[in-house]
């Protein structure tokens, strides 16, 4: 590998470590933080969810961004944002401040997402097996991120202090900031206006939608927040929907949504996230509030999980890509990430974490690890090349998007179960157990359609190359 690709690929990774670090490292704090603090359990919630929130909804505007003033400057302006966020969390005196400056981040967050995925495509582009093994590494970060992100909020709260839990943000993206100019190339931009309409009704409704159907199992389904919020939401996507439609130069263009595979492996991100997140947060939850692990015991009884999903998306899911395509492990890791799924809701309230949860985890985890890469490869390289960052901020929504719902939804099942019932072990695990099998049904869902959704050339050897074949296929 070129050594100016290999610097391109530590950087993209170490951002989407720190961005996949953050969704979870304030977590364990919780509890340190509304004693400081003062705040209210909703606040504590909020402080989770600005985040999220702000991350998901910005992501699409922030890809075209990318598109338009060139995806390195965006890169560079996202980390500088997520820097002085991340001060402004730590020196926070009250849970406003704290909510306002996590929003803030996640904005800093959209704009580096999407365009490290693009840096990375283009420089991999026309090598694809090398492009297959770079996706890996970097789609490998996240998850080690997320499950950093539970250990070292432990550690660092039972050890240092919370505020430090956003203090280790800053000399990281600093490094990296630094040596942007010298190791990372700019990337082509696209000339033309903003479409700030567009950008405003989609980040509208998006928000809209994701925060009526996040609190709804705090309010109600049938309460005027949930309705209003829902209702607001569906007028404001209509609204873009017809903005799009008008326009010469459109924030997205709608047609990309008909580019073969690219609308699929959306999908597939869309419940790949709605069953992996509620499966992560509930796990936690067994583990902690029926198991009685402590914060740094259950962030170490995850670490199996992570070196999991590292191993096989480094070693195993390139060599799976490329002696059976794209379809098959994204299929077959969404049956195997459902399976492991029905293994936890078999959780028992009296149980062990090597019977109940270390075997069925596992599973999941290798099913996470073979459906990710190629459905996030698949989604970026269908598009146009001009297009890339808007792919990349299109399929980072996806997922996004589908988490925070399908949080939502397992939340409001796992309660209705019982799951709201502290101090009673059987309760919370008969909710778990609900949750567990709801994120199932919706990985399993995720694999029916993927199996009938994705369409995988089948070229044979005298054939002549197919000109609109993706990287990702290419590498077959």
């Amino acid at each position: 590998m070129h050594a100016q690709r290999r610097w391109v690929l530590a950087l993209t990774a170490i951002a989407s470590l720190m961005v996949a670090l953050d969704t979870l490292l304030v977590s364990t704090a919780l509890t340190t933080i509304r004693l400081d603090l003062g705040a209210s359990l909703e606040a504590l919630e909020w402080t989770v969810n600005a985040y999220n929130l702000s991350l998901a909804v910005l992501l699409m505007p922030a890809a075209a961004l990318g598109d338009r003033f060139g995806r390195r400057r965006m890169f560079a302006a996202g980390l500088g944002l997520f820097v002085a966020a991340s001060a402004a969390c730590a020196l926070s005196t009250d849970a406003g401040t704290l909510i306002a400056a996590r929003a803030v981040q996640g904005a800093g967050a959209a704009l580096i997402a999407p365009a490290a995925l693009t840096l990375l495509l283009t420089m991999f582009m026309g090598e694809p097996r090398e492009l297959t093994r770079a996706l890996a590494l970097y789609g490998a970060a996240a998850p080690a991120g997320g499950t950093a992100g539970v250990f070292l909020g432990g550690v660092i709260t039972e050890w240092v202090s919370w505020p430090w839990v956003f203090y280790i943000n800053i000399p990281i993206a600093l490094l990296v900031l630094a040596v942007i100019p010298s190791l990372m190339p700019s990337a082509p931009t696209r000339r033309g206006t903003i479409d700030l309409a567009g950008a405003a009704t989609v980040t509208a409704g998006l928000g809209l939608a994701v925060f009526g159907i996040v609190r709804a199992p705090e309010e109600g389904w049938g309460s005027n927040v949930t309705i209003l919020s829902l209702a607001g939401a569906v007028v404001l996507l209509a609204a873009f929907t017809l903005i799009q439609r008008s326009r010469t130069e459109p924030l997205m263009r709608l047609a990309i949504l008909r580019t073969p595979n690219l609308s699929a492996a959306n999908v597939a991100q869309v419940l790949l996230g709605a069953a992996w997140i509620p499966m992560w947060f509930f796990l936690n939850l067994y583990l902690q509030q029926v198991l009685g692990f402590g914060a740094f015991a259950g962030g170490s009884a995850l670490l199996p999980m992570t070196v999991t999903i590292m191993v096989l998306m480094i070693l195993v899911a390139p060599r799976v890509i490329g002696r059976f395509g794209f379809k098959a492990p994204i299929v077959a890791g969404l049956w195997l990430l459902a399976l492991g799924l029905v293994g936890l809701s078999f959780a028992r309230p009296d149980g062990n974490f090597a019977a109940d949860v270390l075997p069925a985890s596992l599973i999941a985890a290798t099913g996470m690890a073979l459906a990710f890469i190629p459905s996030l490869g698949t989604a970026i390289s269908s598009a146009p090349p001009e297009e890339g960052g808007l792919a990349a901020g299109i399929v980072n929504t996806s997922y996004q998007v589908g988490s925070a719902l399908g949080l939502a939804a397992m939340t409001a099942l796992a309660a209705a179960r019982g799951a709201d019932q502290l101090g009673d072990r059987q309760a919370l695990t008969d909710g778990f157990s609900a949750a567990f099998l709801g994120a199932a049904a919706l990985a399993a869902l995720g694999g029916v359609l993927a199996l009938i959704t994705l369409r995988q050339p089948q070229p044979s050897p005298q054939a002549s190359p197919e000109p609109e074949l993706t990287p990702i296929e290419e590498a077959l």
